[in-house]
């Protein structure tokens, strides 16, 4: 599963890396949050990149799944390129059957893009439009493991942003 970072800032003087939440973005992540539990999209590890924004994200999404998976801090992701991000995927533990990471554009819109090679055709649609903060791709492997991964190898399931569940614009 790949979420984008929920509605973020960018005060006058402010690092990138270091951008918080905007008022929207507080309100979509729990949103998000609450779509993973109740469709039971459960992750047992959930990478994350460094930046606050991401971070914020993530704080503002697990409080509403029921059981906590494990977490990384994965530097890796914050501001991947889509062969990168894929090669961080294909270095996931086998023993994780479903992997989260919470990250960027466009990076994760490529590597959504890169990895879908058949599935839903509407949320294909959708998620080449616009690929908005948390937005959510989720996709399906046919493979044992991470490292099978690779390009137009997976189905996208579904594609999922807080405008598509009735809880405000996308941006």
């Amino acid at each position: 599963m790949l979420l984008r970072h929920a509605k973020s800032n960018w005060p006058a003087g402010m690092v990138d890396r270091e951008r918080p939440l905007a008022a929207r973005g507080h309100e979509a992540a729990p949103v998000m949050g609450r779509y993973l539990a109740d469709e039971l999209l459960l992750p047992d590890l959930v990478l994350v990149s460094p930046a606050r924004r991401t971070q914020e994200t993530w704080d503002l999404v697990s409080p509403m799944l029921a059981e906590k998976p494990g977490i990384q801090h994965e530097p890796r992701i914050y501001e991947a390129k889509a062969q990168r991000l894929l090669e961080v995927v294909q270095e996931t533990a086998p023993s994780v059957r479903t992997l989260l990471m919470i990250g960027h554009n466009p990076g994760f819109e490529d590597l959504a893009a890169l990895l879908s090679g058949h599935g839903d055709r509407y949320a294909a649609a959708r998620m080449a439009q616009k690929y908005p903060t948390c937005g959510l791709a989720v996709l399906d492997f046919a493979v044992e493991d991470w490292r099978d991964v690779a390009a137009r190898g997976g189905r996208l399931d579904r594609f999922v942003t807080p405008a598509s569940l009735g809880e405000g614009p996308d941006e």
